[in-house]
């Protein structure tokens, strides 16, 4: 793989180190070293993938990560050394792609990052619509009508799930088959994952007749 990387951490010694690994491997790394920078340069250059560390001075990386996501689709994984569940929910409940919690192994992050580009670069282009009682799901504009004819747009990996669960409406599916399906088999997250972006649906699109069936995991109503 190759490409833009844009790195955005306070610490310099993890960015050179960073720098390196992902050089290797033939990507090239630019650098900011705050929440502002970062901005100006995804503004400036086109990347592949976002690197953002938390704890920046100045704008926090939880807030860059809205900011990137207000207008762009740009995968992002958060780097931090926060580890507490909470953490991880509100990195991924803003759009974030994946979670890693320092320390962590330069080589697992250059994995998760070609996973990540995998996964949003190899989605397959379709053309249909499912529709569902009020709601219609649009494959191609990849944007959700509900019953007041307004037109919610989700995220990349929030429409992805809708649109397997719809697909395979009617059948339960574990959590496990859903990560599988709309991750990857190389995904590195937990199963939890699946749950915060369900609940992510289910407040943008009140009403979408997805169940929880408990001790197994989803189901799209038929």
């Amino acid at each position: 793989m190759t490409g833009t990387i844009l790195l955005v951490e306070d610490e310099n010694e993890i960015a050179e180190l960073l720098r390196m690994y992902f050089e290797k491997e033939g990507f090239r790394m630019i650098h900011a070293d705050t929440g502002e920078a970062g901005l100006e340069r995804l503004r400036e250059r086109d990347v592949r993938a976002v690197l953002l560390d938390i704890g920046l001075p100045g704008i926090d990386g939880i807030e860059v990560c809205r900011r990137i996501r207000a207008s762009s689709e740009v995968p992002v994984l958060m780097l931090t050394a926060r580890d507490s569940d909470v953490d991880k929910v509100v990195g991924l409940e803003i759009g974030a792609d994946d979670y890693v919690t320092k320390p962590f192994s330069p080589r697992e992050l250059v994995a998760r990052v070609k996973a990540v580009l995998r996964r949003s670069e190899e989605r397959p282009i379709r053309f249909q619509v499912i529709e569902v009682g009020v709601f219609r799901i649009d494959a191609g504009r990849r944007e959700v009508a509900g019953s007041d004819g307004e037109s919610v747009r989700p995220t990349a990996r929030e429409f992805d799930l809708l649109w397997y669960l719809a697909e395979h409406r009617g059948l339960v599916l574990s959590r496990a088959q859903i990560l599988e399906a709309v991750w990857g088999y190389d995904y590195f997250g937990e199963t939890r994952t699946v749950d915060v972006h369900i609940s992510q649906l289910r407040r943008k699109l009140e009403g979408i007749p997805i169940e929880t069936v408990w001790g197994v995991g989803y189901r799209f109503a038929a």
